[in-house]
């Protein structure tokens, strides 16, 4: 058990998330459903440059060390080969010494759940060759639409044309999806500066997906646990106390979000200019 004072502001969940997969770079530090800390930089410098300063700097200005975090989460594709790896790594090296929990993320899954509303948003990334990394969710209760998959932007031409309006389009392939299908009836525009991911999503989806888990680990009973195959996106590990996890806070599935907590919006990214 921690003490009360363990974290900041009282006892809570902390999630340390980081966004890589795109020339952008991002860090959030999510406590239960509040949002400490959240950063976006879009400076032309590598993330291997930015990456680690901005970890640090989050978690010194939230009065925290790696100690106490409890969950990481990072996005782990579609995206940049050699952003994601640097998201990947640094994550990797903060949690081995502790063992703490990491979640990754579709990156597609985290850029619908920065949106909420009316409609439906598809998720696109520009893979060249008139091709983007898509998948689409159904904007109130973020169900899947379309699996993440590479598509030609014409081959979404049907489901454009039949899928629940208003339409939107985000994510550094927005524009190539806005540039083929803006005069379908239905599809509204997002501005430029408001299509590109965040770390604060990437920390509320690892929630999301985390306490997915914990509650179908919770449902098997003692005699079965021993066998329970956790989903390859999510690796559990013992670091979260159950007197903890109990004030998490997370609806039971299936999850119907609220709105994300508020924050700096982002530009859009180019995934493939990532170093």
């Amino acid at each position: 058990e921690y003490p009360q004072d363990h974290h900041r502001g009282g006892r809570g969940i902390n999630i340390l998330a980081v966004d890589t997969a795109g020339k952008t770079a991002g860090v959030a530090l999510l406590q239960d459903d509040r949002l400490l800390y959240e950063v976006y930089l879009d400076a032309g410098m590598t993330h291997s440059e930015t990456l680690m300063p901005m970890i640090d700097t989050c978690l010194k200005t939230c009065g925290m060390t790696c100690a106490d975090i409890d969950l990481y989460g990072v996005n782990a594709g579609p995206g940049s080969f050699t952003g994601l790896r640097i998201g990947l790594a640094a994550v990797k090296g903060l949690a081995f010494p502790r063992e703490t929990l990491c979640a990754p993320v579709s990156t597609l899954e985290a850029l619908a759940a920065a949106h909420t509303g009316e409609g439906t948003v598809l998720c696109a990334l520009d893979a060249r060759r008139a091709q983007v990394y898509s998948a689409a969710f159904d904007l109130e209760t973020h169900e899947r639409l379309l699996d993440d998959d590479a598509r030609a932007v014409s081959d979404l031409a049907d489901f454009v044309e039949n899928c629940k309006k208003p339409l939107f389009f985000v994510g550094d392939g927005a524009s190539l999806c806005y540039n083929k299908y803006s005069n379908v009836p239905g599809v509204l525009t997002v501005p430029p500066e408001l299509r590109g991911g965040r770390a604060a999503a990437v920390a509320e989806e690892t929630a999301w997906e985390t306490a997915e888990a914990v509650q179908r680990a919770a449902s098997v009973p003692p005699s079965a646990q021993a066998q329970l195959q956790v989903p390859s996106n999510v690796q559990m590990q013992s670091r979260v106390p159950a007197s903890a996890r109990a004030q998490s806070h997370v609806p039971a599935v299936p999850r119907t979000r609220p709105a994300m907590p508020s924050g700096a919006a982002p530009a859009a990214g180019d995934p493939s200019a990532a170093d």
